[in-house]
């Protein structure tokens, strides 16, 4: 039997864009999933968008925080209410093709990985493609992450059956970056799977879409978080900034 895959998806004032995702999600091929729609304090349609989906699918399940926790807060309130084996996340703004599950799961329970990811297209605020794909390499380490960020949010699959429910550090921004560096500092490793998977789109005035703020959470998190020495940290961080340089 195929395994459940959960999928989390945190959403706040998110109207605009709710329901294309969602269609992503109700259009794969592989249909042994859950969706936690978690809602981190709307005050749009949200709320109401994301209800009408819970009543027409009971895969789907609506679950309303009563304070706004950020995204990392609405995640892991999904990451364990999660039944699967796998677990999946994708922002309320972004879109999977068709056969990402399926081909996800796939190449998970064929190697036995318990962490994964894909190629992902960068997509304009009204969904017209960039020529731009972000490839995922065939393996990303501990040491390889903290240079190059790779590992796109809405491409991750987790086995939570091997890793436990992971949890997000509570940070408003790069709460994903240190789940994945505490999960690689284990000695794992995350296996890219390169085909063009999903879509993430690039909303202006978005947290993630301000590069500078980004780029100071990185360096805390290289002090702070890992505790690098200064010079280390200075070479990893010039190696993220170019990386993130060639992304543009």
């Amino acid at each position: 039997m195929n395994p459940l895959v959960s999928i989390v998806t945190p959403v706040f004032n998110s109207e605009r864009f709710l329901i294309e995702t969602v269609q992503s999600i109700l259009a794969q091929t592989y249909s042994n999933w859950e969706l936690f729609l978690v809602d981190d304090g709307s005050t749009d349609q949200s709320i109401t968008i994301a209800r009408d989906f819970a009543e027409k699918d009971e895969r789907i399940k609506h679950i309303l925080l009563e304070e706004n926790q950020g995204a990392a807060g609405a995640r892991n309130t999904g990451i364990m209410m999660a039944n699967g084996r796998y677990v999946a996340f994708l922002d309320s703004d972004d879109l999977w093709a068709p056969q990402k599950l399926e081909k996800q799961v796939e190449f998970m329970e064929t190697n036995e990985y318990v962490f994964s990811f894909t190629s992902y297209r960068i997509i304009r605020e009204d969904g017209k493609e960039r020529e731009k794909v972000i490839r995922a390499p065939e393996v990303v380490t501990y040491e390889s992450l903290l240079k190059n960020t790779i590992i796109g949010c809405l491409t991750v699959m987790l086995n939570i059956k091997v890793l436990g429910k992971v949890q997000m550090p509570t940070i408003r921004t790069r709460q994903d970056f240190m789940l994945w560096l505490n999960i690689l500092k284990q000695g794992r490793k995350a296996h890219g799977l390169d085909m063009e998977l999903a879509s993430y789109r690039k909303v202006t005035n978005s947290i993630s879409s301000n590069k500078l703020k980004t780029a100071k959470r990185n360096w805390m998190i290289y002090r702070h978080h890992e505790g690098l020495p200064f010079l280390r940290a200075c070479f990893v961080f010039a190696s993220y900034a170019w990386h993130g340089f060639k992304k543009l």
